[in-house]
């Protein structure tokens, strides 16, 4: 069943110029853009999309980075869409992240990961709200 599913190309994917490397993977992989933009996260905005870690030691961290620099969030789409980009992307550690994933590819360490994906699709449908109104999406043709 087709799916619709949110990747974040995080601040280091940007400061590092990987964007056009790690979208270009996501589209080998059979997925399609359509939705997606270019943003400054501001502490508010990242706090509060990531405020179901809030609670957890890590969570100043991860707001501090990813308001370091802007992000892209993206709308993903495909069959199996949450699934197969949890697969395609890898673990969240890249040194345990599987050989040709974006991760194991591109990321520098489990705090710096390069990219966010939703985890489930009802999450996927609560994130791409946090960024993408429907009119920004592009439908299906």
């Amino acid at each position: 069943m087709t799916e619709r599913t949110l990747a974040i190309l995080k601040p280091d994917c940007v400061k590092n110029n990987q964007i056009g490397k790690v979208i270009d993977h996501l589209l080998a992989a059979g997925f399609k853009i359509v939705g997606m933009k270019m943003i400054r996260l501001t502490k508010e905005t990242a706090g509060a999309f990531y405020a179901v870690h809030a609670a957890r030691p890590f969570y100043a961290e991860l707001v501090a980075f990813m308001t370091e620099n802007r992000v892209v969030p993206i709308v993903l789409e495909r069959a199996d869409a949450v699934a197969e980009l949890r697969r395609v992307i890898g673990a969240t550690d890249p040194a345990e992240a599987a050989e040709g994933t974006v991760r194991k590819l591109y990321a520098e360490s489990k705090g710096r990961n390069i990219i966010h994906a939703s985890d489930s699709v009802e999450n996927a449908r609560t994130e791409l709200s946090f960024f993408f109104t429907e009119s920004e999406l592009i439908s299906n043709l």
